[in-house]
């Protein structure tokens, strides 16, 4: 066999560093495209930022816009306090005794977000000094410092505790989360008023009582900071018409230091670096316009295709899919999924991604279609207007859809459907008859 050169000419495409940078900048918030300009500031001595207002100007600007005095919720300053060092220095306090703080000290730092004591390691050198009577007394001893139920095992405990500190007359609804809670949370009302030889009337004030307990005492103590969102787009109504803005008002301006300018034309090493810097400047504004014109263009096709939902929120929020707005536009459905990633439109029914004004359709009886989001918002309503002595299966639901509504749909659906909303099954929707 004979060795053969060949030679082919073949067209590929290779994405230059610019290109992939270009990309990762469409898919950024504005926050994030803030952070990302001021990180080139840093990295590019041809960079200087001139900063369009200051934090209270931009405050003010942004109250008066929405007409009002009060600070909108994506400029709100967080603070971070660590609730568990409150609760230790509280503790601390109240008891004095080196030991007792010690012990105390081990359990608060322990707890979960919720208040609970889950992650005791039996093996550490904690267990050579204190026994389980030892942390039994200390969590007694906890309950006095926290809320009522702080450093229970599990839900059964945390709600015993409560029982015993401030309703210890209340021995029925003690028993009651002893022997039966897992009656309880599967509603299953026949078996614990059988079980316990009591009247259906009592199981429903039992189960009421009960409601009033707090399952987790201890919320607040979590040391993560509320995020509030920055909306990257706003829409209003103005004079019955629907007008939009990118809310990018506050970004830096981008401006070429003046120092520099001479040595763009000599020949240097230097002048070679200035030159890569310049260019790097010049991609950076050209990218962040090109970003800005596809958002532009985007939402310009959303407010035309998706009118209704702007109108009359999400019960009328129509099928929509990238691909129909790519080809509106004139784009690759890729670049559409890339420029509405990580943006947050603001809307007079709040702020939401931006993404779920895409949603895929399900079919209707006329021929029309109807999207996801509309048939997720028609369950909701429907399960909170059922009859709640007797609630409906996902069988009998997909049924009314299938007959009432029009909407073709399967039981196997209105299970994930209802699964995504966090609504529970029929049998734990079902209310006590008394």
């Amino acid at each position: 066999m004979a060795l053969v050169l060949q030679q082919r000419q073949e067209q590929s495409l290779l994405m230059t560093l610019e290109l992939r940078q270009a990309i990762e900048l469409l898919q950024y918030s504005t926050y994030e495209l803030e952070q990302f300009i001021r990180q080139q500031e840093l990295e590019n001595p041809l960079i200087e930022l001139k900063e369009k207002n200051t934090y209270e100007e931009r405050l003010n600007q942004r109250s008066s816009s929405f007409g009002s005095s009060e600070m909108p919720d994506d400029l709100f300053p967080c603070t971070d306090r660590n609730m568990r060092d409150t609760l230790f220095e509280d503790a601390k306090f109240l008891y004095p005794d080196e030991h007792t703080q010690k012990l105390l000290n081990y359990l608060i730092y322990n707890l979960d977000d919720n208040g609970y004591l889950r992650v005791l390691d039996r093996d550490s050198a904690f267990y050579l000094e204190f026994d389980e009577d030892a942390i039994n007394k200390g969590i007694l001893l906890l309950q006095q410092v926290g809320p009522v139920g702080i450093g229970a095992r599990n839900l059964k405990e945390c709600l015993l505790l409560q029982i015993t500190f401030i309703y210890p007359d209340n021995r029925l609804a003690a028993h009651l989360i002893e022997h039966h809670l897992n009656l309880l949370a599967d509603h299953k009302w026949n078996e614990i008023a059988l079980q316990m030889n009591i009247e259906m009337k009592v199981v429903k004030n039992l189960y009421d009582f009960i409601q009033t307990l707090n399952p987790r005492p201890c919320l607040f103590i979590s040391n993560s900071s509320t995020e509030y969102l920055t909306p990257d787009i706003i829409v209003e109504s103005k004079d019955d018409k629907l007008v939009f803005h990118l809310n990018d008002g506050y970004l830096p301006t981008i401006q070429i230091t003046a120092n520099y300018s001479q040595q763009l034309q000599s020949k240097s090493d230097v002048s070679k670096y200035i030159q890569t810097q310049y260019k790097n400047v010049q991609w950076l504004l050209s990218s962040i316009e090109q970003r800005r014109n596809t958002i532009i263009k985007i939402v310009q096709v959303l407010l035309e295709k998706q009118q209704s939902f702007f109108i009359d929120g999400f019960p009328s929020l129509k099928p929509l899919t990238l691909k129909e707005v790519a080809d509106e536009i004139e784009m690759h459905e890729s670049t559409v999924s890339r420029a509405t990633s990580n943006k947050i439109i603001q809307t007079a029914f709040g702020s939401f991604e931006l993404r779920l004004l895409f949603t895929s359709k399900l079919e209707s009886a006329d021929g029309t279609s109807i999207s996801q989001t509309a048939v997720k918002t028609l369950l909701e309503n429907f399960v909170a207007q059922e009859n709640k002595f007797k609630p409906y299966s996902d069988q009998k639901i997909a049924e009314y859809f299938n007959s009432e509504k029009g909407i073709t749909i399967s039981r196997r659906t209105i299970s994930k459907y209802r699964e995504e909303l966090n609504i529970p099954s029929s049998s734990k929707r079902k209310d006590i008859q008394v």
